[in-house]
């Protein structure tokens, strides 16, 4: 799939006095496939939210290229495009906050309608097409509400409503879900992800919090001090972080991290190897330990499993230590690595720690 979104060797620098000044994005390579949703994350300061307006140039960088929907938007220094190419290409650009930023004097119909006083449609087109996108974010039937009389989640359907009143191809979340509770979150980001299924929708997720990426991102990149860190498929980075940061943000393996750190790995027998086992949607429920037991004839201790669900699909993670024979431990990886199941061994070199 053709990238949508390609920012190379990107940095945006602000001064701070006559001599002083702050990087707050420092040469990042980030390009977005066309049907992603791309989850950014990092801590408060980490430079996403920087990063993510110079997709649209809200933000102008100080160096490196921002190519958007097949348009280089900035290069060498400048911005490439005129202004009038620019206000066009932004308009392939929905964006929601996690203010709602509603008109609160207005109908939740007249903000969607605000969002195309400038199209060429006629009155009654755009109060039509304004009624469809409420219906599919599910509220046409609060068009005559005002933005007070809605729940938080409601408000932000109304924002996104309105975001794709220009019909982007892009839109970028710029930490949505922050303000709203557990549920109105995942109500929120379900929706999102239909919307990319429906729509074919490439969505950037700029969020401090992993449980709204693993609910619907297909890729990550982990933000700190300005730089990405690690970046992937996210099931990749999930499940083998290589990254101190990015273990911190992949609950399932910070506690698997505590467990290793408990067991001592030094302190392996000549005879005893670990192993992390991952498992597919297909085979989550591979009964491990009992097939290992049957076909070779090893003791086999799991450590630490969790099932977690990834975009919808259930992904399971063990750590098992296995006692036998140096024949016996050769086989180990081989026997498991059929059927959708992927084996790392773990040495005493403890490649969680740092």
């Amino acid at each position: 799939m053709a990238d949508i979104i390609s920012l190379d060797h990107l940095s945006v620098t602000f001064p701070q006095g006559k001599e002083t000044s702050i990087k707050a994005v420092d040469d990042i390579t980030l390009h977005v496939a066309k049907g992603d949703i791309f989850g950014v994350v990092g801590y408060s300061g980490a430079g996403k939210s920087t990063l993510v307006r110079t997709i649209n140039l809200l933000q102008k960088p100080s160096s490196g290229t921002v190519k958007v929907v097949g348009k280089t938007l900035f290069a060498d220094g400048q911005t490439a495009i005129s202004k009038k190419e620019l206000q066009t290409t932004r308009r392939q650009i929905g964006m929601i906050f996690q203010h709602f930023n509603l008109l609160n004097e207005n109908t939740v119909l007249d903000n969607v309608m605000f969002a195309l006083k400038h199209s060429p449609l006629s009155d009654e087109e755009v109060e039509q097409k304004s009624l469809k996108l409420l219906d599919l974010v599910g509220l046409k039937d609060k068009a005559d509400n005002y933005p007070v009389q809605l729940s938080g989640g409601e408000q932000q359907r109304v924002a996104i409503a309105r975001a794709l009143a220009n019909d982007p191809e892009i839109l970028i979340s710029d930490e949505a879900t922050s303000a709203l509770d557990p549920r109105n979150t995942n109500q929120i980001l379900d929706l999102l992800k239909d919307l990319n299924q429906k729509l074919g929708l490439t969505i950037v997720l700029i969020t401090h919090e992993m449980d709204a990426v693993k609910r619907v991102a297909n890729k990550i990149a982990v933000m700190q001090n300005g730089r990405i860190v690690e970046q992937g498929k996210l099931l990749d980075v999930y499940l083998r972080p290589k990254t101190k940061l990015a273990r911190q943000f992949v609950g399932g393996s910070l506690a698997a991290i505590e467990t290793l750190r408990a067991f001592d790995l030094g302190k392996l027998g000549p005879d005893e190897e670990l192993f992390q086992v991952v498992f597919s949607a297909q085979t989550v429920t591979k009964s491990v330990i009992l097939d290992l037991y049957k076909q070779l004839g090893v003791d086999v201790s799991m450590l630490y499993g969790n099932i977690e669900v990834l975009g919808s699909q259930p992904v399971g993670t063990m750590f098992i230590l296995v006692k036998g024979t140096p024949a016996q431990l050769q086989q180990v990886p081989e026997l498991l690595k059929g059927g959708h199941v992927e084996v790392t061994k773990i040495d005493d070199r403890g490649i969680w720690n740092d």
